[in-house]
Formats: C-alpha cells, structure tokens, sequence
C-alpha cells in the first residue's frame, strides 16, 4: 500500500490563496501544455482520497469531470455528494484509519492523497510514502498551506527534481524509513 501526494505550492509554500483562489497556478501559462508527469503519476494509483473542501473546488470546474481513477471524499459532516458526481465521487467518514480500512477493503491500495487538510492528517500519523511538490515561484503571502504542525520530524529524500520552462521547479520525494 502507497499513499502519495501530487501537488503545486507557491514559493512560499501554499496551495490555494487567501480565498481560495487558484490563478496563481497559471503564472506561467505554457506549464499546462507541457508533460509535468500527471498522467504517469495517475496511472500508478488505484483511486483518489481528497477532502471536502478540495472536493468542492474542483466539482465547480468548468467541463467534463476531471478524474479517471474512482475519488474518495472524507467528510464527517457531509450526508451526500451531488447527484451528477455519484459512480465517480464517493463519500467516507469515520477517522483517518477507518476511512483508509474502508478504501483498501474495496481493494484500492495505492492512493493519490489530496487537499491541505487531507495532506495534513496523513502527515501527521507519518502515512505519505512519497510527494511530488511542483513548486511555481509565485509568493502568495497567505492562504492554504501545504504543510501544519507535525508530532514528530519525517525524513524525505529527493529522488529527483525536474525544471520546467526555466521557471518551475518539480521535486519527487520519498519517506525515508528505518528498514524494520
């Protein structure tokens, strides 16, 4: 089982601005008519697990739905997804652990995990095997972070880094665990 992360920050180290907004992502627009590894990355996870506020956000994009893989939506207090996202979108609830033991009881064990808290929460119970973080130099000054608090330090080595338009930085890392 592999749950990895595959995300754009600001320099400055967030997801989303202060109101959520995201055109800082196309500073640089010839970036999304380039290959930034998105589809091999999609293409070696079983399914998606991202939280309801970044479940939100990308439902109210524009066109056909985004996804290929099935997408997980942990949210304790949502009852139900809208109707046009059911048999893509599924909803979970419980703890972190119940949540996973419910995605792997279906079979799905490499999981793409996103949204900051999502992130977050796997973070802290030392669950992200590996991240790719492309990073656009764009400072916000605030909003989403990638990164909270963490019980504990987590080591991660950098398996490779990659420039994009000489501008755009892309760094693949991977937990550093002690063999057992």
């Amino acid at each position: 089982m592999k749950n990895s992360v595959f995300i754009a920050t600001s320099l400055d180290g967030f997801i989303a601005g202060k109101n959520d907004e995201l055109d800082w992502l196309s500073t640089f627009p010839d970036i999304d008519h380039i290959d930034t590894g998105f589809n091999d990355f999609t293409s070696q996870v079983d399914a998606l697990l991202m939280g309801k506020n970044t479940f939100q956000i990308v439902a109210g994009f524009e066109g056909e739905w985004f996804y290929k893989k099935p997408v997980f939506v942990w949210s304790n207090s949502t009852s139900e997804l809208p109707l046009k996202f059911h048999g893509k979108a599924f909803l979970v609830k419980g703890t972190l652990e119940e949540v996973l033991s419910q995605i792997h009881g279906q079979g799905y064990k490499n999981l793409y995990i996103d949204g900051g808290k999502t992130i977050q929460s796997f973070l802290k119970k030392d669950l992200i095997d590996e991240m790719i973080i492309t990073t656009i130099p764009v400072l916000l000054g605030g909003g989403i972070p990638l990164f909270g608090d963490l019980p504990k330090q987590l080591v991660f080595t950098c398996k490779k880094t990659t420039l994009f338009l000489d501008k755009v930085v892309q760094n693949h890392f991977v937990r550093l665990r002690e063999a057992t």
